[in-house]
């Protein structure tokens, strides 16, 4: 998997419900913005706010990623927002497996 893959992946598994497979994405002691106004750390504080957002969100769309900056084992990727609230931005990390996972998440930034 590539930093540009998650996106799309965290749209597949959120429509399909899978809360596991979402926290599956990010760190362990990964941080996520969200809800607004919110800081939420680590996986299992991320599958409560998970359960909650598949509950209430109907349908996610994938959105046309940005340009990814690498350095290293770092990479910072985006989307724009279809639904206007800004651009989404996350931090990711390359794992000793190769593959990458989520350490900084924010999903939306309001105007």
């Amino acid at each position: 998997m590539t930093p540009e893959e998650i996106s799309p992946l965290f749209v597949e598994l959120a429509n399909a419900g899978d809360v596991e497979g979402l926290a599956g994405l990010y760190e362990p002691d990964a941080v996520l913005a969200y809800p607004p106004g919110s800081t939420t750390v680590g996986r299992e504080a991320l599958k409560a706010v998970f359960e909650q957002m598949v509950r209430h969100v109907p349908r996610f769309e994938v959105e046309d990623a940005l340009p990814t900056l690498r350095h290293g084992d770092l990479a910072l990727t985006s989307t724009e927002a279809k639904d206007g609230t800004g651009g989404r931005v996350q931090v990711v990390r390359r794992q000793p497996d190769g593959s990458w996972l989520r350490v900084i998440d924010r999903p939306e930034q309001r105007s």
